[in-house]
């Protein structure tokens, strides 16, 4: 998919602009806290229903604002004049957006997902390595969901039952009813059954891809490792957790199941956590993030995902950043939309090759374009 024009009007600190964009790299520079991230956060908006950085929906109307209203039109490639797809979505204070494809509005926001892939990388990514489980699962699950439509259900089923039979560990008047709980003990483990064999043959076929962009950003100075832990490798699911109910009435909650999937990274064999330098963290981020972009081109939807690169250089020596600048600039990928506070480094990329790019200064909200270029061969 390719994003020919954005229209955003009060979200976040953006009052109102429209934006023709390139098909190939759209930078958007300024200083700090200009709005660069909130250009890119509309442009994620759009494909997951949602901001990456915050989950109540009112909060991204701007500031004195009753409403907001954003609006993507997109092509299926470079070379298309037309637009495929119209994406739009509006929301007021206090009530329920409206999410709408090709003015039609959807009834459940799920059916959204994966038409419009897309990977971001971004500093938050950090806790990635320094978080708890629930970041590294919430990464598998944004992935698979992109191109697996049937995980999102899996996923509402399974987190139904584990609140019901949470809820039933939590009483305290009366023993829960065996019977009961039997019932959402079986519906965990068949949904989480489901849940573990598509986390685990993602992880498998994503971990190849994700060391060799690794050792292509680091010039191969360090070993990285990426393993997937689930309870669902002790046995049958179920068998887990009835194992120990007794326990999981005395804490009150459930202690096993794919609720505490984890995703172990390693450096030179040893926890990233641990050992990994700010540098080396990033590195692992970026080529967790383009493995997932490799993998979500070959799977989601047969179309190529766009690509988000907000404030990526930071931490990193000039070495990584010439890597990552000639992999992103090479013809394996599609769309890109990138913020940096430094001139120097989008000039950098946009030199090395002779892509479609635009170039957007960012200041207190306000989007105002400073240059383009347009490819022989991909000007249409």
């Amino acid at each position: 998919m390719i994003l020919r024009k954005l229209s955003i009007l009060n979200y976040k600190n953006i009052g109102e602009t429209q934006l023709e964009l390139s098909p190939k790299m759209n930078c958007f520079i300024g200083p700090n806290g200009a709005g660069k991230t909130n250009v890119l956060d509309v442009v994620y908006y759009l494909s997951f229903c949602r901001s990456a950085s915050n989950p109540i929906d009112s909060q991204v109307i701007r500031h004195d604002e009753p409403f907001c209203m954003i609006e993507g039109q997109y092509s299926e490639t470079p070379e298309d004049t037309e637009y495929s797809e119209v994406i739009s979505c509006g929301m007021k204070r206090g009530m329920k957006k409206h999410f709408k494809r090709n003015k039609k509005e959807y009834r459940r926001l799920s059916e959204h997902i994966g038409l419009i892939p897309l990977v971001v990388v971004s500093p938050s990514d950090t806790l990635l390595i320094e978080g708890g489980s629930e970041e590294r699962r919430r990464l598998m699950d944004m992935v698979i969901s992109q191109y697996d439509r049937s995980y999102i259900e899996h996923l509402v089923r399974y987190n139904t039952a584990l609140a019901q039979r949470n809820t039933l560990l939590k009483m305290e008047d009366r023993e829960p009813d065996p019977a009961l709980l039997q019932i959402w003990e079986e519906q965990m483990a068949e949904e989480g059954e489901q849940i573990f064999r598509r986390r685990r043959d993602f992880v498998d076929e994503l971990i190849p891809v994700f060391q060799e962009y690794y050792q292509h950003i680091s010039q191969h100075r360090e070993q990285v490792g990426l393993n997937y832990v689930s309870h669902c490798q002790r046995g049958p699911l179920l068998d887990v957790i009835q194992r120990d109910r007794m326990k999981d009435r005395a804490v009150g909650y459930s202690l096993h199941g794919v609720h505490r999937d984890d995703l172990e990274f390693t450096l030179d064999g040893h926890l990233m956590k641990r050992e990994g330098s700010q540098g080396q963290n990033k590195t692992y981020v970026i080529a967790l993030k383009l493995a997932q972009f490799d993998f979500l081109k070959r799977t989601a939807s047969q179309t190529t995902p766009l690509l988000l690169l907000d404030d990526i250089f930071d931490k990193l020596d000039a070495d990584r950043v010439e890597q990552i600048v000639k992999l992103v600039s090479g013809d394996s990928f599609g769309q890109i939309f990138i913020t940096d506070t430094n001139r120097d480094h989008l000039d950098q990329i946009l030199s090395s090759s002779a892509l479609d790019y635009k170039i957007f200064f960012v200041e207190n909200g306000n989007l105002s374009p400073l240059t383009s270029h347009h490819s022989p061969l991909n000007h249409v």
